[in-house]
């Protein structure tokens, strides 16, 4: 993701910094749940669990077909076109529908309608179980799909696995969560970088103090990405889903009243900001060394290289500070995947896209130069042109080297909610207001817990706290 940093937002020129964000899966994390009625049509075989055998693939793939493919990434035809010349019987046709959220709205509505849905989407790891509760998505192990699964960094493969093993997608580009921060400030205030939780506060105390006008990171009242990478870090299971009707919702658990009783209190104190993140004032804070830190994911240094280029050679990249230092762990915010919808018409030479798509070496190494695409694949992850990039900004730091280790400690076992519109929406009008009103952040969690509750039961759900 970082080759070339110092020149890597250019070939995005033209595209808004929220857009670029979108493109990796920073931004949508909600969805809708209403009127998201899937459709029953198999499209003939599509529906079968039954192995496709190796000849019928063959078939398939030289009989002239075309494909509609769904997706937001800029410049994806140069992957496409990777997959067109192997097979050139198959033709795909690419179609913005638009980002995240605006694109699963078309969605939703075209698979109700019962026409219009393309035969692939791209679609990011948090909206996989709102789509799979209606049975929209195709389950790609009858074509193949299990064999990859020692290709790919093993959290990512259960992101997008079903409770029975069910292959819903094909991971395509992470977001593990690691720390931004500005050695300059660290070293004029003697600060060293932390590695857990508490001293984290201890600096931020210590660095407010010492220049009320820096804070030691911003905690954005409008990131519930963030809020939920940081649930994920810390171990809790927010929302476990059982079936089709069964769901554990736990935000007020104790795991998440730590969470809040800390940043909270750090927020109540004064002594980090909580402004809301992609504004003006923003983006000008790192640029005058407002945010000593950025808590963000492995896309976060490409997009602060052509944010904040005032600062170059100033940052560095480390882990998340820890809870328990001896277990690293952290989480992910962001990325996306390529799924099939299980009403395709031609479901053998559209598994096999997803799957050329985002594991063939060519094609996914394409995404991290062409894209900045944070990789999926342990291949890549290993890959030392892509680990030993030292770019200028982050002072020749092998800064794709950190997050790469730091994506081996992601768990593997969080969980999204099959309505994470609605805990959004909730999270931002109660636990983040109160961290911008600088209120009682762990009462907030417990408005949350049963906002979202009563919501999940009124939409059918049995609901059960931990």
């Amino acid at each position: 993701m970082l080759r070339n940093t110092s020149t890597s937002m250019s070939g995005h020129s033209s595209m808004s910094r929220r857009l670029f964000l979108t493109t990796t899966g920073a931004v949508s994390l909600g969805l809708t749940l209403t009127a998201c009625g899937g459709s029953s049509d198999s499209g003939g075989s599509s529906g079968s669990s039954k192995p496709v055998s190796q000849a019928d693939i063959d078939k398939a793939m030289k009989t002239p077909t075309e494909l509609t493919f769904w997706t937001w990434v800029p410049n994806i035809d140069k992957e496409v076109a990777l997959f067109e010349a192997k097979y050139p019987a198959i033709k795909v046709k690419v179609v913005n529908a638009g980002q995240g959220t605006p694109q699963y709205t078309k969605l939703r509505t075209a698979l109700k309608a019962g026409s219009g849905a393309p035969d692939m989407v791209q679609i990011e790891y948090q909206a996989i179980p709102t789509f799979t509760i209606t049975d929209s998505l195709l389950d790609l192990r009858p074509y193949g799909a299990s064999a990859l699964q020692d290709k790919f960094v093993e959290w990512t493969w259960q992101q997008v696995s079903g409770s029975e093993g069910e292959v819903w997608a094909i991971p395509q580009d992470t977001g593990p969560l690691g720390m931004l921060y500005r050695k300059d400030i660290f070293d004029k205030h003697g600060i060293k970088v932390p590695t857990t939780w508490d001293e984290f506060a201890a600096a931020a105390r210590k660095l407010h103090k010492a220049d009320p006008d820096v804070y030691l990171t911003n905690l954005a009242s409008s990131q519930v990405a963030a809020w939920h990478g940081l649930l994920w870090q810390a171990g809790a299971k927010p929302y476990v889903v059982s079936g089709k009707s069964d769901i554990t919702i736990g935000v007020d658990d104790a795991i998440s009243r730590k969470l809040g009783a800390y940043w909270g209190g750090l927020a109540q104190e004064g002594v980090v900001s909580t402004d809301p993140d992609f504004t003006d004032g923003w983006y000008a804070g790192f640029n005058k060394g407002k945010y000593a830190t950025w808590i963000t994911a492995a896309w976060g240094p490409a997009f602060l290289s052509g944010s904040a280029k005032a600062t170059s050679g100033k940052w560095r990249a480390a882990p998340l500070p820890q809870w328990d230092a001896s277990k690293p762990s952290s989480g992910n915010w962001g990325g996306s995947t390529t799924a099939v919808i299980r009403s395709t018409k031609n479901p053998v030479a559209a598994a096999q896209f997803a799957q050329f798509l985002n594991s063939d070496p060519a094609s996914a190494k394409m995404f991290a130069t062409e894209q900045f695409f944070f990789p999926a694949t342990k291949a890549l992850l290993t890959d030392a042109t892509f680990t030993g990039d030292a770019p200028a900004f982050y002072g020749g730091q092998k800064v794709n080297q950190v997050f790469a280790d730091i994506s081996s400690t992601v768990n593997s076992s969080f969980q999204w909610p099959p309505f994470l519109d609605q805990a959004a929406t909730d999270w931002t009008e109660t636990v983040g207001k109160s961290l911008a009103d600088k209120t009682d952040t762990v009462r907030a969690l417990g408005t949350w817990q049963t906002r979202l509750t009563t919501y999940a039961r009124s939409q059918g759900f049995t609901v059960e706290t931990p």
